[in-house]
């Protein structure tokens, strides 16, 4: 007698999959923050994160659709010329990237929205232990997880991409 077991071993096996086989599950926090700064650490680590962020397409696939639209407005109140309210790459907290290795740690993990800390380890050891973590406030949205807010610390001062980009319009 054949058993679904033993039909999804036979077929797995055989190289084919059933058509009840359980599809893979939607990313999860961990696993987009691991891609991220897994694709950042390469080479010698200095290409940074800021692909994550680098035209409307790539915010549309990262970030929540509230800090999409935030940042649009942020961008759209900078007078032409001038730099926008996010003057680095917050993905790597620096103006020079530097991603050596790095460590993902999920604070808070709830059904719709989680909070991940990233220790990142660069190659030169000139900043603070401070600067090094940054987090992630993610939200889930039509099923798919999207980073809400990013947030550090630069010298000692707290940031956050939300604070940064609410700001901007205040001036």
């Amino acid at each position: 007698m054949l058993t679904r077991r033993t039909f999804i071993v036979a077929s797995l096996l055989a190289g084919t999959s059933p058509a009840f086989a359980v599809m893979p599950a939607p990313s999860d926090p961990i696993a987009i923050l691991t891609a991220i700064y897994t694709r950042a650490a390469k080479g010698k680590g200095d290409g940074g994160g800021a692909f994550v962020i680098e035209n409307k397409a790539a915010k549309a696939k990262y970030l929540s659709k509230a800090l999409v639209a935030l940042w649009a407005k942020a961008d759209a109140h900078t007078p032409k010329g001038d730099v926008g309210p996010v003057d680095f790459d917050p993905v790597t907290n620096s103006q020079e990237p530097d991603v050596k290795s790095f460590k993902v740690d999920a604070e808070k993990m709830e059904a719709d929205k989680a909070t991940l800390a990233v220790t990142i380890a660069g190659h030169r050891n000139d900043r603070k232990p401070a600067d090094l973590i940054v987090r992630y406030d993610f939200v889930r949205e039509a099923g798919s997880w999207r980073i809400d807010d990013i947030k550090g610390s630069s010298g000692g001062e707290a940031w956050s991409i939300r604070k940064m980009l609410t700001d901007s319009l205040k001036s």
